[in-house]
């Protein structure tokens, strides 16, 4: 009998692990420079893709204008045939990879991944040649939809992180308390560690189980590697990893509102000087710049437990800085200086694939101001001109630096 238990643990870790092919492409994120990891909806599994690593980072900033356009003439599609799903960047070689949905004829959707470089080069990731994958269990029901058209089953997985040969998966399920967290092992051994999680959102004023985190990064708080997550409208939460157990349901802490009516869209961490940050992205307001000092002091409260004042007293617990990134759809580091955006042109409306610097937040060709006169000159000692003139140069401006 024990022969067969450890048989049959062997053959469904073999299955778990098998390749299987991509049926749609949701959510990235890089385990190592070589391990792209893709969340799949309709098949309901994870991948591991094994990308080629450049040589060297090419050490440029990304001023792709119209990065919709060029994604576009490389898979031979018009461009409004393209969904954009997700971004992330390859650790080291500063290459942008970018999740796609590709609309074809009679409703028919094929997903695309590509890789992107600041020169605008284009290459399709050939995703038959996919690794090993993971299946995801329980996942909603097939005739289950949000507002008619969103099927329940494209909330599966709503963001990635990897951390320590552990994959976190957020997203729903099937159970009654919908909101889950999955742990995978990596390489993939069988199925995942699932726990639930229920947090209180001080808008709404209730225990919320169903609606999933949206956006999550994992940051050491209080000495504690910590999953730091936010949620649609817009509670911010703290969970311990070690609290992460099979089976196991759990209260996450609300440390933040950080404003109604309003979807995360990143969550990335990063380090400027001696001090280490979360930027929080939204999709209907500016972004949320936290500092680890901040999160650990929330984190070290007991937590919001009562309703804010909606919509006099729109904030509650820990307080973010506003950045100017409203348009911005997904958000990762590029390198220690840069965060690489993408985003929506207003006019146009279309996609861009661009840097903006870290402490800045904002790229000055989106703007006309007193500054950008031709006659203008800088009083002496005026504080912005270096930064002006740096980020001239970075936008592709540097004739027009003075």
């Amino acid at each position: 009998m024990k022969l067969l238990t450890i048989l049959a643990a062997a053959l469904l870790a073999a299955a778990q692990a098998a390749a299987a092919p991509i049926q749609s492409a949701s959510r990235l994120t890089f385990g190592d420079a070589h391990t792209l990891f893709v969340a799949d909806w309709k098949g309901a599994r994870i991948h591991a893709l094994e990308v080629p690593v450049a040589a060297n980072a090419a050490g440029r900033p990304f001023n792709l204008k119209d990065v919709q356009g060029t994604i576009a003439k490389a898979l031979g599609v018009a461009p409004a045939a393209l969904r954009f799903e997700d971004l992330a960047v390859q650790p080291g070689s500063e290459r942008a990879f970018v999740a796609l949905t590709v609309q074809g004829a009679k409703g028919r959707a094929t997903p695309a991944i590509v890789s992107i470089d600041a020169a605008g080069k284009v290459t399709r990731l050939d995703l038959g040649k996919a690794g090993g994958s993971a299946a995801v269990g329980d996942v909603p029901a097939a005739d289950v939809a949000f507002w008619r058209d969103v099927p329940a089953q494209t909330l599966t997985v709503t963001d990635m992180r990897f951390y320590q040969n552990k994959l976190y998966v957020a997203g729903l399920s099937n159970r009654s308390f919908a909101s889950t967290l999955r742990v995978y092992d990596y390489p993939f051994q069988g199925q995942a560690r699932t726990t639930t999680v229920e947090m209180y959102h001080p808008v709404h004023n209730q225990i919320e189980t169903r609606a999933p985190i949206r956006s999550m990064a994992v940051m050491t708080i209080n000495g504690e590697p910590s999953l730091l997550a936010a949620y649609t409208c817009t509670p911010l939460v703290v969970i311990p990893l070690k609290d992460l157990k099979d089976g196991a349901h759990i209260a996450a802490k609300t440390i933040g509102e950080m404003g109604w009516g309003s979807m995360p869209n990143g969550l990335v961490t990063f380090t400027q000087g001696d001090s280490e940050y979360a930027l929080l992205l939204n999709s209907s307001r500016s972004a949320d710049l936290l500092s680890a000092a901040d999160l650990a002091a929330g984190a070290a409260a007991p937590g919001l437990k009562t309703p804010i004042e909606w919509p006099t007293q729109p904030y509650l617990g820990v307080k973010g800085t506003m950045t100017p990134m409203a348009a911005t759809m997904r958000v990762d580091n590029l390198n220690p200086q840069l965060l690489l955006a993408l985003r929506r042109e207003d006019a146009s409306g279309r996609m861009q694939l661009v840097s903006i610097p870290k402490g800045a937040y904002l790229r000055l060709s989106d703007f006309v101001n007193e500054y950008d006169f031709p006659d203008y000159r800088y009083p002496d000692g005026d504080k912005f001109r270096d930064f002006h003139k740096y980020a001239r140069g970075l936008e592709g401006y540097s004739d027009l630096a003075r």
